[in-house]
This record gives C-alpha cells, sequence and structure tokens, in this order.
C-alpha cells in the first residue's frame, strides 16, 4: 500500500525565519509559500533529491499548527507524508483494520493539489502519518 516517503513536515513559530535557515545555512532549494486556509496554514517545500521537507507555519490560532507549537513553541517534526496510489483503497482497508483517520473520512485537497488523509498518531506509534495519492 505505501510508496515512498513524499514531505516529512516541521512546524515553525516564524516560517521566514525558517525559509531563511534552510536557504541561506543549507543552501536548499525552497518552494514559494502557499497558503491552505483549509488546513489552517502556510507551507513552503525544501526540495531535496529524494524527497521534501514541508515547513508549516499557523495562519492563525485556531490552526491545528498553533495547538502543536503551543506544546513546542520552538517547533518540531508534525507528520510524515507516505505516497499510495489509490487514497480510497487505502482509507478503505486502514479502516477494515481498525485504524482511525482524523476527520471524517473524506480526503481533502493538499498542497500538491492531489487528495490527502491524515491517520491518528496513537494508532501508528505516536507519529502522525499523512497519505497523499500520486
Amino acid at each position: 500500500m505505501l510508496g515512498r516517503v513524499n514531505h516529512i513536515a516541521i512546524a515553525v513559530p516564524d516560517l521566514a525565519a525558517a525559509v531563511a535557515l534552510y536557504r541561506d545555512t543549507l543552501g536548499a532549494i525552497v518552494s514559494p509559500p502557499q497558503v491552505l486556509p483549509e488546513h489552517g496554514v502556510t507551507v513552503v517545500f525544501i526540495e531535496l533529491p529524494n524527497t521534501k521537507i514541508e515547513l508549516l507555519e499557523p495562519l492563525d490560532a485556531a490552526s491545528p499548527i498553533a495547538a502543536f507549537l503551543a506544546k513546542n513553541p520552538s517547533g518540531g517534526m508534525h507528520h510524515i507524508c507516505y505516497e499510495v496510489a489509490d487514497i480510497m483503497a487505502a482509507r478503505d482497508r486502514l479502516l477494515s483494520t481498525g485504524a482511525r483517520l482524523l476527520g471524517d473520512g473524506t480526503p481533502k485537497t493538499g498542497a500538491h493539489g492531489k487528495p490527502v488523509l491524515f491517520l491518528h498518531p496513537k494508532d501508528f506509534l505516536g507519529t502522525l502519518i499523512e497519505l497523499e495519492q500520486i
């Protein structure tokens, strides 16, 4: 069911400072910021040869990322995203095993314009998992 790692997401309290750190200190190629109101975040992607790093900044206090940063003020790893060929088949398989999805189980459109689902971290060793259909 799982494909390659699409990206690892890091929540940050200051997106501009995080971009400068990756771009200026590490020499990374950074995408332009994308505002995703449906997810409550602004994101950028750090392009790597084998995957991406997604930097997430909350849009406002209601964002799930704001809650994460309240517990982790310096930021930190938020989730890992795996690619799947068929998001609905993946969803149905997960539900049949008793795995919990966040939300109502209906895929949302992610930052890459593709359907995504999130899996409850308590079912996956304390790690929030995102699945993205490729």
